[in-house]
């Protein structure tokens, strides 16, 4: 009889390793130019064993792009000054989320360039949501954090909540990754002096800052503290 905790180690080790090669491979090559052969190659295993794990191209791409977001995430909450986030104000756990962008510029870049051909990719094959299960659940999870910031503000009064929670993660998350994800493959303007990426990418996150938090926190617009204060006056 086989034993079964054994064989389920085994698996999840083949697992792994399919999509450790699969990411390293899709990050310097593209997705469209690796095949199924390709990663068996690295893998040291048949590519009758990466369709056992994943039926198609797509389950893979999905899956790898789940796993190394959950493992970024997963690294990135290290730097929390608290882990739950108790005790921490919205604008501070909103500054730790625009930091996370400049974390993932400089220990991520990979997973930046892997991210960019994901996109391509996965317009081109034009899936359901249901093909994207698991990688729309990863989102999800970090609508779910960004909410917390929505959760504290409305108590703490350090982030704007006269703007849609939506609204505020869509642009933050579109602003910060697009920047990061330009400098890490480079296409860029580069002056003749040079440029400095994370200074740059520092620079974005301030005006975010500026934008987003209220006079309860450093760095708010004047334009809302205003409009704060005659709130105020009103009540």
């Amino acid at each position: 009889m086989r034993n079964q905790e054994k064989d389920a180690i085994e698996m999840e080790k083949k697992r792994n390793t399919i999509l450790e090669e699969s990411f390293r491979l899709f990050s310097e090559k593209g997705i469209d130019p690796v095949s199924y052969a390709d990663i068996a190659n690295v893998c040291g295993y048949g590519t009758t064993t990466l369709h056992r794990y994943f039926p198609t191209k797509l389950d893979l791409v999905v899956a790898v792009s789940t796993w190394c977001w959950g493992r970024f995430w997963e690294s990135n909450k290290k730097r929390r000054r608290n882990p739950s986030l108790s005790g921490m104000t919205a604008a501070e756990i909103f500054e730790y989320y625009l930091d996370s962008f400049l974390e993932l510029y400089r220990n991520g870049k990979p997973l930046l360039r892997f991210n960019q051909y994901f996109n391509i990719y996965v317009r081109s094959a034009d899936p359901d949501s249901s093909d994207l299960g698991s990688y729309l659940g990863m989102i999800d999870s970090m609508l779910n954090t960004f909410h917390i910031i929505y959760e504290k503000a409305q108590k703490d009064g350090t982030v704007r909540t006269d703007v849609p929670e939506q609204e505020m993660f869509s642009v933050t998350l579109h602003l910060m990754l697009a920047a990061a994800t330009r400098y890490a493959v480079g296409l860029v303007y580069v002056p003749e002096e040079g440029y400095d990426p994370e200074g740059e990418l520092t620079l974005l996150k301030e005006m975010l800052m500026n934008r987003y938090c209220t006079n309860a926190a450093p760095g708010s617009p004047i334009i809302y503290r205003k409009m704060r204060l005659s709130q105020l006056k009103e009540v």
